[in-house]
């Protein structure tokens, strides 16, 4: 892990902007001339203004907020909804210091939007984070633009490190890596979900099926991370031949689960496609 990071601009901390701004302060790293984050109303912006180190503007009472952030900043985080990004970047180009570099964390919005606004020479890189950036464990896929620098991305990949781990991929493949690693998330939830449906249907306590549940999931990826093993391998050693997991396993390999996974991802790489086309 780096020693400090330059100073950092948050543009719309929400979702996925505070998520990276929370992971950032929880890991430790200092961060050299501290960190500004934009939200619109006080509200949102009350709920980051404890965090130490972070300087929180509501753009209601501060209408500036967005320039006067990148003013400050030599690594500048655009996390607002995309279909705001042209007009965000439109409104801060002016502001931008020359050394800046501008990190997209906007599903779909792609470089070329970023370069035909601030223009070809801006230090632009495309990034997919995803939620657990919060606690630390986080997958980032980062794509460099046109007049990115080797530097640029070195520096990039230190920031999100600080709060998991980092690819390095083509922007063809940003897409790609979101309906994994972006959309992975609620995947795991979702089936956290229905695996705690199914207990209770079976008469076990919310409480109890809640618990079942989520630490079978927890701990599956505990013992898959401390193992090194194949996830296929561990997943055998669980499966004895002609027994209940078995029986289990086949029930959902018939339902078609390796193509519902299939159909779901290249569902979400068609939306993303769709919002970079703007619809």
């Amino acid at each position: 892990m780096v020693d400090s990071l330059p100073s950092l601009a948050f543009l719309g901390a929400g979702s996925m902007g505070g998520a990276i701004l929370n992971g950032v302060v929880a890991s430790g790293v200092p961060v050299d001339g501290g960190i500004i984050a934009t939200n619109r109303t006080r509200q949102k912006a009350d709920a980051l203004a404890s965090l130490p180190g972070v300087t929180s503007i509501a753009l209601e009472e501060t209408p500036a907020g967005n320039t006067d952030a990148v003013a400050a900043a030599r690594i500048v985080l655009i996390g607002v909804k995309p279909g705001m990004v042209p007009d965000l970047l439109r409104e801060i180009a002016p502001a931008l210091r020359d050394d800046a570099i501008v990190v997209s964390l906007a599903a779909g919005v792609t470089l070329d939007t970023f370069e035909s606004v601030l223009g070809a020479g801006v230090h632009s890189i495309r990034s997919m984070p995803n939620t657990p950036a919060t606690v630390g464990r986080a997958v980032t896929g980062i794509a460099a633009g046109s007049a990115t620098t080797g530097d640029d991305m070195a520096l990039v990949r230190s920031l999100f490190e600080t709060v998991g781990a980092v690819i390095e991929v083509s922007e063809e493949q940003i897409d790609k890596l979101g309906t994994i690693s972006g959309s992975g998330p609620a995947y795991v939830f979702l089936l956290i979900e229905e695996l705690t449906k199914a207990a209770t249907g079976m008469g076990f306590s919310e409480h109890d099926a809640r618990l079942m549940a989520e630490q079978t999931f927890i701990g599956a990826a505990a013992l898959l991370e401390a193992s090194g093993e194949d996830p296929a391998e561990l997943r055998r050693r669980v499966t004895s031949p002609k027994g209940t997991t078995e029986r289990a396993i086949a029930v959902m390999q018939d339902a078609g689960l390796e193509d519902m996974f299939a159909r779901a991802t290249a569902a979400a790489l068609a939306r993303s496609k769709e919002l970079a086309a703007g619809s």
